[in-house]
């Protein structure tokens, strides 16, 4: 038999926890209650951070509260990561394109944080990725650099940073036979300008990075590695179009919160950032200024787009020998 005293405290008990359970599904609703931080892997200036600001300014408006863009870039996009793992804070989010974690466990030992510390909340677009080459290097599709270097093998160099990109690239090159030699630069616009002065004959990068030097006629781009081509560069063929589809690679941006934040709150926020994206045109078309392609997509298409990164990097990294550490 349970006795009163015993029932008392169950009944107390219940009392304690039931508002607790019943507000689960409110706070999904409520949210935010105060000040949103994007943290950002990249600095000011760059695709991902006009990105969210645009969409800083317009959900601040439908979020009715002030967010703040903290810019944390260096260390391989792992500074920024550790500030938001550490925060443990459902207002405190990462925006960040899949580029700077996805090739961390090939890249870095004793990595401080988990994949699972990341919780895809939406994507917001694909930054366009580009394969160019100096203006005066003899060739005028991929293919034909293909030809070229095995012609010349061990001759031709190829402009390289640490992160995902190179690991797919390096893993093509073996894949097909073509000896290519990596020079590594820690700077991407520092590649973009050997490549144009010639000291590298093949740079894979964001196409704005690139894009001064085509502009200024220095270099030409061959092909993007994005799974369909560009509206802002609409006669430059994929890498599927010029016969290299294990090049293929989007470059997702999007925003990720911690592993705590309930799916109903994440669906709730990607659900926010696409109908602010709908609502005005001016964010999708400072978008593709900036050589992206708006692609918003909620939690579970954005951890699937990431997945089939993942698989890709799997397979170049297998190719290479190389194993996560």
């Amino acid at each position: 038999m349970v006795s009163a005293r015993g029932l008392t405290c169950t009944f107390m008990l219940a009392a304690l926890f039931t508002p607790l359970f019943a507000a689960a599904p409110v706070a999904a609703h409520s949210w935010p209650t105060r000040a949103v931080k994007f943290i950002l892997t990249l600095g000011p200036g760059s695709g991902s951070d006009i990105g969210a600001r645009l969409l800083a300014d317009r959900l601040t408006k439908k979020w009715d509260q002030p967010i703040v863009i903290e810019n944390r870039p260096g260390g391989d996009g792992i500074v920024a990561i550790n500030a938001f793992v550490s925060a443990q804070d459902d207002h405190v989010l990462l925006f960040a394109p899949s580029s700077s974690f996805i090739g961390h466990p090939y890249q870095h030992n004793d990595l401080p944080y988990k994949p699972d510390d990341l919780a895809p909340i939406a994507r917001v677009s694909n930054t366009v990725i580009g394969i160019s080459v100096p203006m005066d290097l003899p060739v005028k599709t991929l293919r034909e650099v293909v030809e070229l270097a095995r012609t010349k093998p061990g001759q031709l160099n190829w402009a390289g940073l640490t992160g995902a990109l190179d690991i797919m690239f390096e893993g093509w090159l073996k894949s097909i036979g073509v000896d290519i030699k990596k020079v590594p630069y820690r700077n991407p616009v520092e590649a973009a300008n050997d490549l144009a002065a010639g000291r590298v004959q093949v740079y894979e990068s964001a196409y704005a990075i690139a894009r001064p030097q085509l502009q200024a006629g220095k270099i030409k781009l061959l092909a993007v590695t994005n799974t369909a081509r560009a509206s802002a560069i609409p006669d430059v063929p994929t890498v599927a179009e010029a016969g290299y589809a294990a090049l293929t690679m989007d470059g997702l941006v999007g925003l990720f919160g911690p592993p705590t934040m309930p799916r109903d709150l994440r669906e709730r926020i990607a659900a926010d950032i696409r109908s602010v994206m709908d609502a005005d045109p001016l964010i999708n078309d400072r978008l593709i200024m900036t050589a992206q392609v708006p692609n918003p997509g909620g939690p579970a298409e954005f951890a699937q787009s990431i997945d089939e990164q993942r698989a890709v990097l799997a397979k170049a990294a297998k190719d290479l020998g190389i194993t996560p550490k």
